[in-house]
Order: C-alpha cells, then structure tokens, then sequence
C-alpha cells in the first residue's frame, strides 16, 4: 500500500490511522518504484490550491501504479465528492472521517484500531483529541465539511500517549480541527464545574510517567484561558513552552467581516498574559493576507499587531475564495499582485521578528528534539566533531549541533544556545 497526506495534522493522523489497520491484515508500505495494490490518498481543501494538489496527487499515483485501487478521503473528498470520483483509478471516496472504522472493515480489518501504536516515520507523533468546528468564519470551508463537534474519551487519549511514549516517541502533539474546543460538545446544559476543557486534558497527560514532552497545536486567542497556562506554568519541564495562537487578521475591521469572536486588544492581551506567566514561549500565529476589501492602512494594522505580539514564526498565506463561504461573495477582492506584495512584506517581518526571539534565546539552555543525523566526512571538520545534529527546540526553533558520535533520532537532549540566525539556534551539549 501507499498512503499521502495533504494539510493539517489532524490528516497525518488520521492517514497513519488506517495505515496501521490495514497493517494488521498483511498490507506493507509500497518502497521506492514498487507498485501499490491499494493506495490511500487524504486531500485537503482549505484553499483552491489544497483541491489542485490533491488532483494531481491522485493522478500521479494512478499514473505510477496504473493496477492500483485508490481511496480517497479528507476534506476535499467531503467537499466535492462526484469530482473525486471521477479520477482515475479511485475506487472508494469517504466523505466522512467517521466512517474510518468501516473503511478500514471493508478491506478486511476485525481489530480495528480506536488508536496508535506509533507514528511510522516522525518523531515527533500528532494526537488526535478532537473534530469538528462550531465556529462560522466567513472565509472557512473547514466547519462545511467537519460540522460535527467530537471530543474523543479521555482514557482511550491517555492509553494512546502512553503507547507512543513506549514506542520510542518523545514529544506528542495534541491536534483537533478546533483544539481548544475540546470536551465543549460534553458540557452542554451542564453546571460549570462539571466542564471538561482542554486544561483537564493537558494536567492529566503531563502527570503521566516517561520522558516526553508534550507539545500543543493551533488554538483560538479565546481559548488561551488562565487555567491552561496555571497547566502550563505547573509543569513547564514536561509541557513545551510555545503556542501557536490564530490571528488571521491584525485589524479589527477586517477581523469583524471575517466573523471572528475578538479584536487586536484581546487578542494582544492573551498573548502578554502567556509572556507574563511563561518562560520566554514562543509565540506563534497564522494570518490571511488579501481579504476581501483589506486596505493599505488595514494591511499597515496587520503588521502593527504583529510587531506587538512579537512573534517567533508567521504562516502567511493569500486570501484564497472557497465557493459556498460568505467571503467568496464579498465585494472588493483584492487584486492578486497586491496581494503577492503585501506577502512579501509580511514575510520580511516575519524574518525580523524570528532573528529578534531566537537572539533573545542566546546563552539559554533549551531541550531539543533530534530529527536527523549527518556525518561531516568529506566536507570539514568542527573541532574534533565529525557529526551534525538537527533538530526542533522545545521553543519551535529549529536547532544544530555538533558531536563526537552521532544521537539517535528521536532523543531528547538539553542545549545551550551559543548562536542564532533569523534561520536557526546553534548549540551546545549540556
């Protein structure tokens, strides 16, 4: 077999799901040039490009392994189901992620896996802790095609933690379509102390057993409540001290026609409060460039706002038209050069304000996960070093060191920071 993703990491987790299930009959991973008798193709469908490349994927695979069955899933498939179908070689199209299970059964599986034994491929592994999206943004295709709020139990969350950490994992990844969401659709009609949120998920997780590191995903400036952070503070060995907080716009004009629940003052108040209570964190964002009828002095706002959040990383993306969106309909679109400079200047800070934290971070100790290992034979030595490491910090910074002998992928290592560039932290073994 051979399974793609596209998009988030909710659809990384969800493919290595299936994968895993359809291990237990007796499929193996497809190598190289050898042909798949099954490939498993997630799409994405945020934006327009999401569906192109999930064509093309589709038609690639078809192309190289021309007896294959494919199927289809994810949120593209959901969306535009005729047009999936009609590809070349797709078989099945599921246009609901809850139908996994039976996806999985219709190929022959009994013990269907309700979790993961491990993440093939990655060090670090994404958890899985929710689905579905209540929220109305007017540019969003997403709660179209994931309506259904779903917060997976507590306990099969804790079993499947402690089965990645068995496996050799050492940092896990909470994700959901709408993270901070999570345990909403169980509190319904009951008495506040009873709520089950996101911190309640987190504080039990982090009381577990093992040396890992959890680490937490996309999550809405409402959802960063003073109870998350205490979590937060209370275990800052165990719990990553970053957040990747979602701004999309920094002008409250463009924020209100994008239906978003805040404006620029709360939103810049949560992230003081996560500076004020954690050890210099990371703070990360997303933000849409573009958005119907956005202005110079609206644009100039945006990049006030994050001048002032001062943060460490910006995922910048055009303002893409989704049919069936409210924003799709706007009028005012802008045009696509403005928005392609308007990029530009938004990366150009971006790199700004990545140089200025990682700098802040020299001369600190920080905990880095090993992702890859390079022999320097043949292309100079460092001191008496032949080995360069690479990694992620615990701040979402990616980091470099160098050794004696190589570290194991995967390993957890402590570094002093003894240089940072806009692109990286260099360290030293502690």
């Amino acid at each position: 077999m051979r399974t793609v993703t596209l998009g988030c990491k909710v659809n990384q987790y969800e493919t290595e799901l299936v994968r895993q299930g359809l291990s237990r009959i007796g499929f193996d991973d497809a190598e190289g040039d050898e042909q798949a008798d099954v490939c498993i193709v997630n799409t994405c469908t945020v934006t327009s490009e999401g569906d192109s490349k999930s064509r093309q994927m589709i038609r690639r695979l078809a192309r190289r392994n021309p007896d294959s069955r494919i199927v289809v899933m994810g949120c593209y498939a959901t969306r535009a189901p005729e047009e999936v179908a009609s590809l070349p070689n797709v078989v099945d199209v599921v246009t609901d992620k809850r139908e996994l299970p039976d996806l999985m059964t219709r190929f022959g599986v009994v013990d269907v896996p309700t979790g993961l034994d491990g993440f093939s491929g990655r060090q670090r592994a994404y958890v899985k802790v929710q689905d579905g999206c209540l929220l109305r943004c007017s540019y969003c295709i997403i709660p179209m095609v994931r309506p259904e709020l779903t917060s997976r139990p507590k306990q099969h969350i804790v079993e499947e933690v402690q089965r990645l950490v068995q496996a050799g994992h050492h940092e896990v990844v909470l994700t959901g379509i709408h993270l901070g969401h999570y345990g909403v659709d169980w509190n319904r009609d009951k008495p506040k102390e009873e709520w089950v949120r996101l911190a309640h998920l987190v504080r039990e997780l982090a009381e577990l057993p093992g040396n890992f590191r959890i680490r937490l995903s996309s999550i809405e400036a409402t959802e960063v409540t003073r109870e998350l952070i205490e979590v937060m503070t209370d275990y800052p060995e165990r719990i990553a001290p970053h957040m990747h907080v979602c701004l999309q716009s920094g002008s409250d004009s463009v924020l209100r026609r994008m239906r978003r629940r805040w404006g620029t003052r709360m939103f810049l108040d949560r992230c003081q409060m996560l500076q004020d209570a954690l050890d210099q964190p990371a703070l990360t964002t997303d933000v849409i460039v573009g958005f119907p009828g956005e202005t110079d002095e609206e644009f100039e706002q945006t990049l006030e706002t994050c001048r002032k959040a001062r943060f460490s990383k910006v995922h910048v993306f055009p303002y893409s038209q989704r049919r069936g969106t409210p924003a799709a309909e706007m009028e005012d679109q802008v045009d696509k050069e403005v928005q392609a400079e308007r990029v530009q200047r938004l990366l150009a800070l971006e790199a700004d304000l990545r140089q200025d934290y990682f700098k802040s971070l020299h001369g600190r100790t920080v905990q880095a996960i090993v992702e890859s290992t390079r022999g320097l034979t043949g292309i100079g030595q460092v001191e008496d070093n032949e080995w360069v490491m690479r990694g992620t910090s615990c701040r979402f910074a990616p980091v470099e060191f160098f050794a004696s002998q190589p570290v194991q992928r995967g390993t957890l290592v402590n570094l002093k920071v003894v240089d940072a560039t806009s692109e990286k932290l260099v360290g030293l073994p502690v």
